[in-house]
């Protein structure tokens, strides 16, 4: 073998077509004065289900729909307390019967499925930060890879990408998202949008 022999470099290597994507979704973000929000993707049942309300015996946490692991994670023991208390009372009404709810539970390991877990966090985080007296005005948002445990053909695989973000300021209204989701869209030629009310059980006001 000519070890010594000079040979070009061939420049083969690209970016998967869906990395490409999300980076510009990324960029626009940013571009609009979005600050990007980290998480795990090993998370657990609290901040990725319990935080949300969803009842602990949802379909939604059933394992054919999620992915578990092995092992308890770490959940903070103040916040854990007042999940419990609106779980089983609630601020409306309860979803769960006193005494019901559980820790072993809430405290499984995961892979998160969706990215609102780290929304959860960040916002729990900024809610700290507002005690203190900092001011937690700003853009947030997050492209993360979320997991379920999808039948895997030509266009579904268990793992796949969310994109989300919120807005804490004064004085916004439904008409300021609106006006949000117009702009971020007309940044990639997309200007024919139309809102119409809707019901979600989980928004109010909704619209599609």
């Amino acid at each position: 073998y000519e070890t010594n022999l000079e040979t070009p470099i061939q420049d083969l290597g690209r970016r998967h077509p869906m990395h490409e994507a999300n980076n510009i979704l990324r960029d626009v973000f940013v571009e609009m004065g979005f600050k990007e929000m980290e998480g795990p993707m090993v998370e657990s049942a609290f901040w990725n289900m319990d935080v949300m309300w969803i009842p602990q015996d949802h379909p939604a946490r059933d394992e054919q729909d999620t992915f578990y692991l092995e092992g308890m994670a770490n959940v903070p023991e103040y916040l854990m307390k007042k999940v419990k208390t609106l779980h089983e009372v609630g601020i409306k009404r309860s979803h769960t019967q006193i005494g019901d709810w559980s820790e072993d539970t809430t405290k499984k390991k995961l892979l998160r499925t969706h990215s609102t877990s780290t929304s959860f966090r960040y916002l729990h985080e900024l809610g700290e930060k507002l005690k203190n007296g900092e001011n937690i005005d700003g853009k947030y948002f997050y492209v993360a890879n979320v997991f379920r445990n999808e039948a895997v053909d030509a266009t579904h695989l268990a793992e796949f990408f969310q994109g989300e973000g919120f807005i804490i300021a004064d004085e916004l209204s439904l008409a300021d998202l609106m006006g949000f989701i117009k702009e971020y869209y007309a940044k990639f030629g997309i200007t024919q949008i139309r809102f119409k009310p809707t019901f979600n059980p989980y928004t109010e006001p909704s619209m599609e």
